[in-house]
């Protein structure tokens, strides 16, 4: 995005972004009580996106292997905030640190696979991953002073990342 671009975006409606994160709280909290499962609900607005976090909960059963049923309790979240608003949501649903957690790690192997790929000068593939996975690569990568790119078809899509 050009400057020019950047400047022309309107500022994210926290009021909306924070209603966003009241309804996704309301409805998590009734899946809490559903499953009656223990935890609080954290809300916070980042830049253009409500950020929910379900924190205190034991066990691993909301997140699920690699983060898949924490994905679809996003999905699911995301088509509560829909029903309610009429508006499409990009929520981000966090659950006892997973995602900070895989963030971190993602991060670590963007600034490795480009530093493989200014070393060899040879572009690289790495294994499918998730639209939010994907995103923190790219970013890792454009930090690295490197560029990226998706390739594939959901659920199969991966980065790949370019030499200079």
């Amino acid at each position: 995005m050009t400057e020019a671009e950047e400047t022309l975006k309107p500022a994210p409606d926290v009021e909306a972004l924070e209603q966003e994160g009241e309804i996704a709280a309301d409805y998590l909290e009734g899946l809490l009580d559903i499953a009656d499962m223990d935890g609080d609900i954290d809300m916070d607005v980042e830049g253009d996106r409500a950020m929910v976090s379900i924190v205190g909960v034991k066990g691993t059963e909301l997140v699920g292997p690699d983060g898949e049923v924490l994905e679809a309790l996003q999905e699911l979240t995301r088509l509560a905030v829909h029903r309610h608003t009429g508006e499409r949501s990009r929520l981000m649903l966090d659950v006892g640190g997973f995602r900070e957690r895989r963030r971190a790690e993602l991060t670590k192997i963007g600034k490795a696979v480009a530093g493989d790929v200014k070393r060899s000068g040879q572009p690289k593939a790495l294994e499918p991953m998730t639209p939010f996975e994907r995103k923190v690569v790219h970013d890792a990568v454009a930090a690295a002073g490197l560029r990226s790119e998706s390739e594939g078809e959901e659920p199969n899509r991966f980065v790949v990342v370019l030499p200079a």
